[in-house]
């Protein structure tokens, strides 16, 4: 009886029984590592959102990198590196590098300097949430709402040259979307007017992280007014100017809707960027090889300054 009881009962290692293997002294136990499990559960977690990235957006990327290498005929030749010749012989194209490099420096600049002196303007002050409101009202609107307001604004008879006549500056009237580079100009200005609001609103928090003790102290060593704000309070701004700088510079590669709205990128495609020429080459003038190039050039640039300012701003000093 004793023994068919021992028989059943499961028999517990012993002192010199070695480790990982079955008590019975048959077969190492194989488990799945611990680390390997981790792995195996994170990339499963990962999954979902790596396949819509890249059904979004990394095939169509590919897609289009691949049509840019043929030509526009309806039955595709390839025709190598001709679409990215255009840069170098289309003078529409070359004029819309020059106005894409005017809407970045504009979109960076422009609402850099304007959000950060409202923001410090306003903050403290009794009539900061009035003076904020007016500010980041605009940002709320989409861009071809902002675009009918500024026609409005900008056009031949608008507010604008009307203002200008009603107090004797006719000379000053002008056709404000007709002549280049004015009307490119005038629509940074607009976009500006829009897209300065989340500058604010991102300078505004990062005034109220700073602590006081610093402010306190840079006071007691007789910084004062613009010491005090060049030297204390603007270097620890540095992580909201990255955010800022970064988003304005995508943002204005990528200008489209405004720019559409209030010219279409005229006259003569005069007021064209690059986001506009690839709508205009794929979908009007249906030369979609032409088109692929002109995305690929603009996907690039964005890409390469984005990760250019990036690196040199969140390098550690030293590095």
């Amino acid at each position: 009886m004793s023994s068919s009881v021992d028989q059943r009962r499961p028999s517990l290692p012993g002192p010199h029984t070695p480790p990982g293997t079955d008590p019975a002294g048959s077969e190492p136990v194989r488990r799945f590592p611990r680390r390997m499990r981790d792995k195996v559960a994170g990339a499963g977690f990962l999954a979902p959102a790596v396949l819509l990235v890249g059904a979004l957006l990394l095939v169509p990327f590919a897609t289009t990198v691949y049509r840019s290498f043929f030509d526009d005929r309806r039955v595709s030749g390839f025709a190598g590196f001709d679409n990215y010749t255009l840069f170098l012989n289309d003078p529409v194209l070359t004029r819309s590098i020059q106005n894409t490099l005017m809407w970045v420096v504009g979109t960076v600049v422009l609402p850099l300097v304007l959000g950060l002196a409202i923001a410090v303007l306003t903050d403290g002050a009794r009539w900061s949430r009035a003076a904020r409101m007016v500010v980041v009202l605009p940002y709320a609107l989409s861009g071809s709402a902002v675009a009918v307001v500024w026609n409005f604004i900008l056009n031949t008879d608008g507010a604008a040259n009307q203002a200008l006549k009603a107090f004797g500056l006719d000379s000053f009237a002008r056709g404000w979307l007709l002549e280049w580079p004015g009307n490119t100009l005038v629509m940074i200005l607009a976009n500006t007017w829009q897209s300065a609001g989340v500058a604010v609103i991102l300078f505004l928090v990062g005034l109220q992280t700073i602590p006081r003790e610093t402010i306190e102290a840079a006071s007691l060593d007789g910084a004062a007014g613009w010491r005090q704000f060049w030297y204390v309070v603007l270097p620890q701004l540095r992580t909201v100017s990255v955010i800022v700088v970064g988003t304005s510079l995508v943002n204005g590669l990528k200008s489209f809707d405004l720019i559409w709205v209030l010219t279409q990128g005229g006259p003569g495609r005069q007021s064209e960027t690059l986001a506009v020429s690839m709508y205009q080459e794929t979908f009007l003038a249906l030369h979609p090889g032409a088109g692929a190039a002109v995305a690929v050039v603009l996907t690039a640039i964005v890409l390469i300054a984005s990760w250019l300012y990036l690196r040199r701003q969140l390098t550690p000093k030293g590095d």
